[in-house]
This record gives structure tokens, sequence and C-alpha cells, in this order.
């Protein structure tokens, strides 16, 4: 945006690009932006020439880019990486090269320039192109294991290349003693670099690939030197000797090598050692093994801390695994104290970790169907894995003393002290008290009663962490020990009321108790005593309870036995029902069964008691509609509909000891059934006739 017709103009960033980034490409274009200003004004493009500082400039430069070239051959030997090898032989064939143009700088080692001067540096620069474009590429593993291969003889192929042309430079020997020779190739020498900058700007994107996933200081230096290089180029195609554009790429030369060394100093001031300057230019498989060898080396390091802590190891045991490992790694001073602090950390956060998944754990085991001794056993073997170097005890009260059970115990033959019983028990509240120097005592309550006591036994002490951590066990140990009483208090009750089936739904979804129900297929089975009421005008009310209480003991275990749900007991009768409230497919093979099963167990409980009513049972499958029926105020679990009406009435066609099935039900179980055909019968209630047989046996 302009402002006046000669004012400041604001550059407007993209929205979207980073400041930093946008900042980056500007710095970059400003040297081409300046080689198309002296080539659009020539008068600009002023001669320079000073042999000394042509030879410093370029000099160092080599000698700086046969450092970085040392480096990295150093680090892709160690590492065994293509790629740092391919990066090093590029530095190489960029420094040798332009080592030689330092050399033939004219009054060093030559009296004039010739040919051999003016093509080392293109020379160079393609090579170097050509090495690291190679390296931007992603080889499966056999190649990489050629050009490891190869190593030695590419690092010998160039060095050979370079002396010939040096040797033929500086002896003047044809073709290269042409001054003139690269106004003569100039063609080829267009071809060679545009090609040079083609392959720089891609290794340049590549790089900046692998930059964006792992950011780095030397992946940045690697990217920028790229761009630099591919601006060089192009000065050096369209440049004049001794010019001002002709010293630019001298000058992007420079710098481009000048950061990359500037990057690496940056790096070694930041970590002070030189191992691992280069692994972020490495393959990901070597980033990948730089990462399985330092959580290798971290999860020795926290072992030994571990070992020092529990008193296994001496300080000065401890010192030599660290030096070790200093060595290993070529660390600093500063950087092992940071990892040995680090693996601290490291085990400690471990250790907590794993202690709050023992009262996570404790807290998902509090469950309807886990016995409270089930319970502590089991937070008792989970905090002897989760809290290790801690000795654990559990004690409960039993009518107002402590008792110390041997098994709930992590710590075998521990014997709790009469003193310090006495102080467990003594405690109120919630918080932890220590007992003893070594021993802290966390109270386990029931509904804010006390109800035991939790005992933690470590030398040396608690710290505050262990101390808060111990209590929050505590008072996870003290909910699951209610819940367990609770539910087994619950249990039991449910259980002695209804089928344990009903009050297991009940307990894990206390809305099925809403009025309300579902049409199911279900088997109803009835069964009441035949004679009961001439029994009862001749007995006294307890004979008539106790009989009533043999026959439905052995009535309720045959049903419970093959999975039914005992629904009423109703004077001398019982209702149950089979796929009801959990699904049966074999619902009325079940049924037949536990009827006849009823019939079997009361006949062998009345068999010494002639006087004894006896039981007849009916059978029948079919839809009906299962659910709560009753008021708000009092309600029960029952079947409704014809399927239920027609069992009770077929029980009233059995004779005492038979079992009367419906056509329904018959159809449904397997073929050797024993049955025999009743025809079909006229029920009271029914217009139409209702097939009926007597089930004699289901034995294969």
């Amino acid at each position: 945006m302009t402002t006046g017709g000669a004012g400041p103009v604001a550059v407007r960033v993209p929205p979207g690009v980073p400041v930093r980034l946008a900042v980056w490409v500007l710095h970059l274009a400003l040297p081409l932006a300046g080689l198309w200003l002296l080539l659009g004004v020539p008068a600009a493009d002023v001669r320079l020439e000073h042999d000394p500082t042509h030879f410093w400039l370029v000099f160092l430069g080599a000698a700086v880019d046969v450092g970085l070239a040392t480096m990295v051959a150093r680090a892709a030997r160690r590492r065994r990486d293509a790629r740092l090898l391919l990066v090093g032989l590029g530095f190489l064939a960029a420094a040798v090269f332009l080592g030689l143009h330092a050399l033939a700088t004219p009054g060093v080692l030559l009296g004039s320039r010739n040919g051999g001067f003016a093509l080392a540096t293109p020379v160079g620069l393609a090579l170097g192109a050509l090495f690291t474009a190679a390296s931007a590429a992603d080889l499966p593993p056999s190649r990489t294991a050629v050009v490891l291969r190869l190593a030695p003889w590419l690092r010998s192929g160039l060095l050979a290349v370079a002396a010939v042309w040096g040797v033929v430079s500086m002896l003047g020997i044809p073709p290269l003693a042409d001054p003139q020779l690269a106004e003569r190739l100039s063609g080829p020498l267009v071809a060679v670099a545009v090609t040079a900058v083609v392959l720089y700007v891609v290794v340049a994107l590549r790089y900046l690939q692998l930059y964006r996933r792992r950011r780095s200081v030397m992946l940045l230096s690697i990217i920028t030197a790229n761009a630099l290089l591919a601006e060089s180029m192009i000065a050096v195609t369209l440049g004049t000797t001794w010019h001002l554009t002709w010293w630019l790429w001298h000058v992007l030369m420079a710098v481009a090598f000048g950061y990359i060394a500037y990057s690496v100093y940056v790096t070694y001031q930041r970590e002070g050692a030189t191992t691992g300057l280069f692994d972020a230019i490495g393959t990901e498989e070597t980033v990948q093994a730089v990462r399985a060898e330092y959580g290798a080396a971290l999860e020795m390091l926290v072992t030994a801390v571990q070992r020092q802590e529990a008193g296994e190891l001496s300080a000065s045991e401890m010192g030599l695994i660290t030096a070790g490992m200093a060595g290993r790694f070529g660390l600093s001073e500063g950087q092992t104290a940071v990892l040995g602090r680090a693996a601290s950390a490291l085990r400690a956060d471990r250790e907590q970790i794993g202690r709050l998944g023992v009262l996570v754990a404790i807290g998902h085991e509090s469950r309807v169907r886990l016995s409270e001794d089930v319970l502590l056993r089991r937070a008792v073997r989970r905090v002897a894995a989760g809290f290790d170097g801690h000795g654990v005890r559990v004690g409960l009260l039993h009518y107002g003393r402590l008792h110390f059970p041997e098994e709930l115990s992590t710590v075998p033959g521990w014997t709790v002290g009469a003193d310090v019983a006495r102080r467990a028990a003594d405690l109120h509240g919630l918080a932890a008290s220590e007992v003893d120097r070594d021993t802290l005592a966390c109270p386990l309550t029931v509904k804010d009663r006390p109800a035991g006591v939790l005992l933690a036994h470590r030398p040396g002490g608690f710290s505050e962490r262990d101390r808060s951590l111990l209590a929050s066990l505590a008072s996870q140990l003290s909910m699951g020990l209610e819940n367990a009483r609770l539910y087994h208090q619950l249990d039991g009750l449910f259980h002695q009321y209804m089928s344990p089936d009903v009050a297991t739904a009940l307990l894990a979804d206390p809305e099925q108790a809403a009025l309300g129900g579902a049409v199911v297929e279900v088997t109803a089975v009835f069964a009441d005593l035949r004679g009961f009421t001439t029994f009862s005008e001749r007995s006294s009310p307890e004979e008539i309870v106790t009989m009533l209480n043999r026959y439905f003991e052995v009535a309720t275990a045959a049903v419970l036995a093959e999975g039914g749900t005992v629904v009423q007991f109703v004077g001398d009768a019982l209702m149950a029902l089979f796929n009801a409230p959990a699904r049966q497919p074999d619902h009325p093979l079940r049924a037949g069964r536990a009827a006849l099963a009823l019939q079997t167990h009361a006949e062998t409980v009345a068999a010494d008691r002639p006087g004894w009513p006896r039981f007849r049972v009916g059978v029948n499958t079919g839809p009906a509609l299962v659910g709560n029926i009753g008021s708000t105020a009092l309600r029960n679990f029952n079947a409704m509909g014809d399927a239920v009406n027609v069992a009770a009435r077929l029980q009233t066609e059995a004779r005492p000891g038979q079992v009367v099935i419906g056509g329904a039900t018959r159809a449904r179980l397997p073929p050797h059934a024993i049955v025999e055909a009743l025809g079909p019968l006229v029920l009271k209630g029914r217009q139409e006739p209702v097939a009926a047989f007597r089930l004699c046996s289901l034995e294969p």
C-alpha cells in the first residue's frame, strides 16, 4: 500500500503466513534482487579486482567446508547413515574445488588466470548438488547398504578427480590452461548451472518437509544453505569476472557454508557436546535408532536410581554408571546432571502413576458380587505390586479390638506390636498419623465409624506426598469396604425375598423396578399341593408351615438349578418363569426339567410322610406381559397373559405327582422326550380346547 507519490511502502504478509517465514524468504530474495539490479544497470556492476581478498574469502570458505565434511562423515560412520554420508560428500566436493579455485588465484601459485581457475567453482557446486540431491531421496534399505559399501570408493574417486584437476590446472596442461575455456563452454556451463539450481531447490524443498516433522536448527541451516547455493549458481552463470556480480556468488557461497558452521557452533554451545549434532538430518531409521538408544539409556539410569534409593548401589557406583553414559553419548557434565535429574523425575512419575493405578483398581473392584474378604485380599496384592518399598498391612475391628489377618499383609511375618496396635486403634477421624518413626496408620471407616486401619511401613519415614497418597488409598479402601458390606447386606436381603436373577437385575439397574413391562415369550410353571385343604383341617399351624417350607425348599432349588425365576408363593402354590428376566433360548426344556426334578425331590421329602399332600404341576409356553405390576407403594415382578393362565389351568388337570404341559411346550422339547397325550382338554374359562400332554421323562 502506497501513501502519496513517493511515500513509504507497507509490505502486506498474506494471512496464514508466519512472520518468521516471510522474513526468511525476504532475506533469501535480496541477493537475487541485487543481482537483477546489477545486471539491469551495467554501470553499477563495477570491477573490483583484488587477489588477496579473493584468495582468503574462497580459502576460508573451503576450510569451513572441509571441517563440515569431516564432522558429517564422522557422524555418518558412527550412525551408518547413508544420508549423512551423501551430505558429507556434497560438502567435500564443494570444499576441494573451492580450494582449487582459491589456489588458482592469480599471484598465489599461478601468474595468471586459466580455465581451471574459472571452471573449478561451477564444477564443485554441481558435484555438491548431485551428492546432496541423492541424500534427499528416501533410499530403501538395499540401496542404503550399497551406498555405505561404496562410500570409500566415492570419497577416493572424488579426491582423485580433484587432484587430477589441480595438477592439470597448476601445470598449465590443456585444456584447463586456456583462459577462455569458460567462455567457449558457456552453453554446457549454463545447462550444468540450471541443473544444479534445480537440484538445490529440490533439496531445499525436501529438507523443508523433514523440518516440518523434525524441528531442528541444523535442518533449517541446510535448507537455507541450499537456497543460497542455488542463487550462487545463478550468479556464477550471469556474473562477469572480477565485477560485483562475480563477487556476489563468492559471498553467497561463503554465507551458505558459514551459516551451517554457525548453526553447528550454536548447537554445540547449547548441547555442550558434538555427539548428535547432525542426527536430525539422518534417515528415519537413524532417528528411530537414536530415540531407542537414548530411551534405553534413560531406562538404565532410572533402574540405577531405583537401585541407589533401595541401597543396592553406592554413590561411587552410581557415579561410574553416569560417567560411562556420559562417555558413551559424549555428554557434558551439565548434560549428565540434567539426565540424572530427568531419570529421577521419570522414576518418581512412574511410581506415582503406578500408585494411582492401584487406587483406580481398588475403586473398580468395589463391586456388588465381590465379598469383603476377596476385596481386601485383592487390594493388598495390588498394593504390594504398586507400592514398591512399602510394607502394608490391614487390620479390622472385631468386637472393639483390632485383628490383623496374616493374608492381609504385603510383608510375610510382619508382627504388629501391642503398642502400635493400641495407637492405631485410638485413631479418630480420617487423618493419617505416624504410630512410630517408620510406620504410618490410616483409619478405615464405614459410615464414618472406625472399621479398621491401614498400616504402612517404610524405613526412613514418609514424605508429604507419601502421606497424602496413603491417606487416599485408605479412603478408597474404606469406600470399597463400605460398599462390599452394604452390597452383601442388600444381596442377602434381596435374595431372601425374590429370585436371584431379579435381585441381581435390580441391583445392577434400579430403574427396572419401575412399573410396567414388555411382552416376552416365556414358559410358566405352576405347582400346587393337591389335598392341602384337607391336610390343613387336621394339622396345627406349625405342622402346616413345616410342611410348606420343606416342599418349597426343594421346589425352589429345582427351579433355580435350571435358571428359572420364582415369581411368587401363594398359599400352597408356587409360580415360576423361564426366559424372564434373563433370556434363555431353551426355556421350554429348562422348565420341563425343573418340573420333573420338583416332583422327584418332593416325593423324596414325602416318602416317610404318607399323610402329606403331593404336588401337581402345569407348564405352558407363550407370550406374556412381563414386568413390575402393582402400585407406586407396593409392586411385584410378575407375568400376565393367556399362556400363563393356561399353565395354571393345566396344573389343575394334573394328578398328584404328574407334570402336564401344553402343546406349545411339547413342540419345543427334543424328540427323545417321553410324553403321553391327554387329548384336547377344555379348560375352565376358555372356549377353545387345549392340546395337553403328560410329561414323563426327558432322559435321552
